[in-house]
């Protein structure tokens, strides 16, 4: 069983939220959902360019092999979407920039049936934040300059 949470980012702090809990939050906010180790949702608000949703990990389309779970991804409008809030939080920031860095983190929707396993492949290279969505989680809190909640410490 993989690692499940929920916290809420508003007005400079962290709370921990019942697991999909989604309450009313004072604008700029930050709702994060881990689920399983394999997802983290991203709901961002005011959405800026994006559409206020964002998938570290796996989308849930590709992790339920639902077309249906959600919406179809674009990872470039999501990044100009975060990288627009982060410039909310930081007037004058580079947010080309964050947009560019926040990228690399965002999830776009995938063939489920396209991945097949390279048992060449050495299982210790693999980096743990492509294992382990907290993991890739804190590192996109970190980009961001928010602080941790204290169960992704």
């Amino acid at each position: 069983m993989g690692f499940f949470g929920t916290f809420a980012y508003e007005n400079g702090s962290w709370k921990t939220l019942s697991e999909g809990e989604l309450p009313p939050l004072a604008e700029p906010s930050l709702w994060i959902d881990v689920h399983d180790s394999d997802i983290t949702s991203v709901v961002y608000a005011p959405a800026g360019p994006g559409s206020g949703v964002a998938y570290l990990g796996l989308t849930p389309r590709t992790y339920f092999e639902n077309p249906n779970a959600s919406d179809p991804t674009d990872v470039l409008r999501e990044a100009a979407g975060l990288a627009a809030w982060w410039g909310e939080l930081n007037p004058g920031g580079d947010v080309p920039s964050m947009q560019a860095e926040l990228l690399q983190y965002l999830a776009e929707d995938e063939d489920p049936h396209g991945f097949e396993w390279d048992e060449s492949e050495d299982v210790d290279e693999i980096d743990d934040g492509e294992v382990f969505v907290e993991v890739k989680t804190r590192r996109f809190l970190t980009a961001l300059g928010l602080p941790l909640p204290a169960e992704l410490s």
